[in-house]
């Protein structure tokens, strides 16, 4: 069964999801890779409003490529999400409901993740083409010079993503392996 999430998204709809969950996503989507993050952190600490609402929102790890001619956006994969790890705390501090990437997290993320009542989820790394086709609009909101790495603003319908840390403290990576080991 798919799960359809709409943004901005509620606790009470996290609350029904698991690890290994299939989700479908529409609304908006904030995408932000390293830089953008070190210059949120900057705007956190300096007590200055970000350019979005975090609230209920979901972060996509993701930097795209050129933009074809008569298309929204380029090729739209993840990337690797430890790389945000220690600047993550204070988004999800500030309502951040979900973050989207691909790898692993933190310990510390996934225990902050359960604090927070959020959840982290992959899309299918190498397959950014086609994660592509689920964005109708795409728009940068901040720092334009920073060009791949600009904050942006994605509109998309049906994006498929896979529930892999969720509120519950459960990780997928680990449930996986574990249903196929040997006593």
């Amino acid at each position: 069964m798919i799960h359809h999430l709409t943004t901005p998204l509620e606790e009470t709809r996290l609350a029904s999801l698991l690890a290994g969950d299939e989700v479908s996503i529409s609304g908006r989507l904030i995408v932000a890779r390293d830089v953008a993050h070190l210059r949120l952190l900057a705007e956190i600490r300096a007590g200055r409003p970000l350019p979005f609402d975090p609230r209920g929102q979901i972060i996509y790890y993701m930097g795209p490529s050129p933009t074809p001619p008569g298309r929204v956006i380029g090729s739209s994969g993840p990337t690797t999400s430890g790389r945000m790890d220690v600047l993550t705390p204070p988004l999800l501090d500030l309502g951040v409901k979900g973050l989207l990437g691909k790898g692993r997290r933190s310990p510390e993320v996934r225990e902050i993740l359960c604090r927070r009542r959020a959840i982290y989820l992959a899309a299918g790394g190498g397959v950014g083409a086609l994660l592509s086709l689920h964005i109708l609009e795409a728009k940068i909101i901040a720092w334009p010079e920073l060009g791949p790495e600009a904050l942006r603003s994605l509109w998309v319908d049906q994006f498929p993503a896979l529930v892999i840390n969720d509120l519950y403290g459960a990780d997928f990576y680990d449930l996986g392996p574990n249903n196929y080991r040997l006593s």
